[in-house]
């Protein structure tokens, strides 16, 4: 018997005083069954995160692939054009000097604008400090201008936003 709180006697058991024990926390099998389904949750998360990526990596690629097969295409495009002019000149069966004349210098014009669209830059030097990043000194003259400037151009060089195809060939002075 339990006794009464406030007198010190013995308190009367009814059926309200015994309860049975309620545990609050859950039993170590009902624990691991909810970690081992927040394991199972877990796992699904990564193989389809793991998934996702390997799609995008997968995606990735083929654009890259597909961008570098066709990078060309709207140049290539342009280029087709000019070709097109230098065949109609060589297909004219009686034309004369001037007439051939007038239609390359049409067709380099239309080459130049070409170049223009796409940025590349013709390096015509003369007069320039030689640069080494841009000029290929082929040999160096003697008393014909200030040291280290270029005299003179063999062969022109081009630039493609700015970074070198092909560097011009040049004679600079001594």
């Amino acid at each position: 018997m339990t006794k009464n709180k406030h007198h010190g006697q013995p308190a009367e058991q009814t059926g309200q005083d015994i309860q049975p024990e309620v545990n609050a926390e859950p039993s170590a099998e009902e624990r691991i069954a909810v970690l081992e389904a927040a394991l199972e949750e877990v796992k699904a998360s990564v193989l389809y995160a793991k998934a996702e990526g390997e799609n995008i990596r997968r995606r990735a690629f083929e654009d890259i692939d597909k961008a570098r097969k066709f990078a060309l295409e709207k140049f290539s495009g342009e280029l087709l054009a000019v070709k097109d002019s230098l065949d109609a000149a060589l297909a004219v069966g009686n034309a004369d000097v001037e007439s051939y004349k007038n239609g390359v210098d049409l067709t380099a014009k239309q080459l130049s604008s070409v170049f223009e669209k796409f940025n590349i830059v013709e390096l015509n030097p003369v007069g320039e400090k030689f640069d080494p990043n841009k000029h290929q000194a082929i040999s160096m003259l003697e008393n014909s201008g200030e040291p280290n400037t270029v005299t003179s151009v063999l062969q022109k060089g081009y630039t493609l936003n700015d970074r070198v195809l092909r560097p011009a060939l040049v004679m600079v002075a001594k």
